[in-house]
């Protein structure tokens, strides 16, 4: 995990979005890991289970030079949560090792359009730093602030991609998936 001022790797006019520190464990894991943000994530993570997900994290970072990034609030320091772009890792062969945009915020930046702006930043790199093809979100159908944002991104539902993921109950399935292709963003910005 990065501990320097220089792993910054994209700004916005409200936001930074970096790279993980291990001062960031704690606050993530308060602010975070918490019943209502993940209700649709399949619930609150033991300790375990998250430090597996940062390994998945970093390794992301390692192999294709990006990840979930913290999302940082320029005014206050404040970690928001993070969003970034990761290699699809589900149980869908047809989307295995495409760029997948995810995102999760604290309940108190919910509604401020921080996710929204940090997505927004994410998918151009991924079409202009990365030379992505198409990008993907996985959501389920329950969780309609994030497919509600996926859709305001210009993504689109596909629903002959959407699939049935055996580490979830029925609450959580099916995966639903939206995507853009590269050339549909570069109509949008």
């Amino acid at each position: 995990m990065a501990e320097k001022a220089d792993d910054i790797v994209l700004e916005t006019d409200r936001l930074i979005l970096r790279k993980w520190r291990a001062s960031d464990i704690e606050p993530f894991m308060e602010h975070l890991n918490t019943r209502n943000v993940m209700r649709w994530l399949g619930g609150v993570q033991s300790r375990e289970k998250f430090n597996a997900a940062m390994q998945r994290l970093e390794g992301y970072d390692r192999d294709f030079g990006h990840t979930f990034w913290i999302v940082e609030r320029k005014s206050d320091g404040e970690i928001l949560g993070f969003c970034g772009l990761k290699r699809v890792n589900a149980p869908q062969p047809k989307l295995t090792g495409a760029h997948e945009i995810g995102w999760r915020l604290r309940e108190d930046a919910w509604g401020k359009g921080y996710a929204r702006e940090a997505a927004t930043a994410c998918l151009d790199a991924a079409f202009t730093r990365w030379n992505a093809p198409y990008v993907v979100a996985l959501t389920v159908a329950g969780n309609e602030p994030s497919w509600g944002l996926m859709k305001r991104l210009g993504m689109t539902h596909r629903p002959e991609l959407d699939f049935h993921d055996p580490d979830y109950g029925a609450e959580l399935n099916p995966t639903i998936v939206y995507k853009i292709e590269a050339e549909d963003w570069s109509c949008k910005t």
